[in-house]
């Protein structure tokens, strides 16, 4: 039940004794604002670094030809080993739980589109429609190559927005045509591309692998592949396979690490998922040391509290107080300052973590490795639960001493 009178004497100690006041609420203000602003820089961090893996497949494998580095089978180190059209079919006949492959390749060296007077020196891909959608581009304009493109072998081409900033200033170059090594490709699309480097990819161009194949001299050849195992399965256990295979086709032996070039992008997200589990922990673990610390504060502030008013609560008890009600005072008391203090930290937190995300938005930059700082609602839920639970435990020790204070000692108290 409110009982005004209680709060009216709650108010009136807080103003007694402002500066004890103050110094308690900002031991817990502290507390919960350093919780606060560290979950939110953790969180912050580890979009910024989920944010350089992109939009690609975070369970992709690519795999490239190497040069052996050990004898097989009576062949000396050192061949160069040269995937083929073959090795795609091979691999899509033979390994199993395969949701993805995809081919690119390249042409060699960087060399300059054309558009009128103006040019560019710019990386010219061939590429499956798949390989785009794993690997991270997205469309901006028009479209991104598909199967028609791919199966008549059109001359067609998307670049990357920076790319067509360079070509085209400002002129619209979906339709338009640009010349690449003295043969006309129609611009279908262009792409972006979020974090891993976005924008020096922006500056690449795509046209169809088989158009790629055809026109310039690369009729059997594939120097990258990248492949997406299905759900549920690693990108470990595939890689095996897939080293396996190729070893038999192309006789080199399993163990030659150097014959096959193979990133695995699973392997690199799940370290990121291991470092950042570390993080959090240290955060929380930090964070809540120093609320402890406040909440240590407020029930040390308390238990003066309660021996500077011995002889009252001595009064009190000798009028025909109960023990619930001294204890629900001192308890009322501590909750007060703890709560109000604590949410004082979590608003001021969590304003400072919206001011800050508001001014990286509006500046239109990218921090490096760190995007977006927020806190779980769930989690600031859980803080203002535990702040007042926090509370009633700091109050609760001075409470029960308090209560269990004799009214003949308590008026011989000084």
């Amino acid at each position: 039940m409110f009982d005004i009178d209680k709060w009216q004497e709650i108010l009136g100690t807080m103003q007694k004794n402002k500066l004890r006041t103050f110094l308690t609420a900002f031991g817990v203000f502290w507390g919960i604002f350093m919780l606060v602003l560290l979950l939110g820089a953790g969180k912050g961090l580890e979009n910024g670094v989920y944010n350089r893996f992109g939009d690609g497949a975070k369970n992709s494998l690519y795999l490239y030809g190497g040069k052996t580095a050990l004898a097989n089978r009576g062949l000396a180190p050192g061949r160069e080993i040269t995937l083929t059209n073959e090795d795609l079919k091979a691999i899509d006949r033979q390994i199993a739980d395969l949701n993805m492959l995809a081919p690119r390749n390249r042409i060699m060296g960087e060399y300059t589109i054309n558009y009128k007077k103006q040019n560019g020196s710019f990386q010219v891909f061939g590429a499956e429609p798949d390989f785009l959608d794993l690997n991270g581009e997205r469309a901006f304009r028009g479209r991104l190559l598909n199967s028609f493109d791919e199966k008549e072998r059109r001359k067609v081409v998307v670049i990357g927005e920076q790319a067509a900033t360079v070509l085209f200033a400002g002129e619209e170059p979906v339709g338009k045509y640009v010349n690449i090594r003295g043969i006309y490709f129609k611009v279908v699309g262009t792409f972006k591309v979020r974090g891993n480097n976005g924008s020096r990819r922006e500056e690449r161009a795509y046209i169809p692998f088989t158009t790629l194949q055809a026109t310039f001299n690369q009729p059997n050849q594939v120097q990258m592949m990248a492949l997406v195992a299905q759900n549920g399965v690693p990108a470990t256990e595939m890689e095996a396979r897939l080293r396996k295979l190729l070893a038999q086709r192309h006789k080199f032996s399993e163990d030659d690490d150097m014959a096959l070039g193979i990133e695995n992008t699973e392997t690199e997200y799940l370290k990121v998922l291991g470092l950042f589990s570390g993080i959090r922990l240290f955060v929380w673990i930090v964070g809540i040391g120093t609320l402890i610390a406040g909440v240590v504060g407020v029930s040390n502030i308390m238990m003066i509290i309660v021996k500077e008013r011995t002889r009252e609560i001595g009064v009190r008890k000798a009028l025909g107080a109960t023990p619930f009600s001294i204890v629900s005072l001192i308890l009322q008391e501590s909750v007060v300052i703890t709560a109000f203090s604590g949410y004082l930290g979590l608003l001021t937190g969590t304003g400072i973590l919206a001011i800050l995300e508001y001014l990286m938005a509006s500046s239109g930059q990218e921090a490096p490795f760190f995007a977006n700082p927020e806190v779980d609602p769930g989690v600031a839920v859980a803080a203002t639960v535990v702040l007042v639970l926090s509370g009633a435990l700091a109050g609760l020790m001075p409470a029960l001493k308090a209560a269990n204070i004799k009214p003949i000692e308590a008026l011989r108290a000084d």
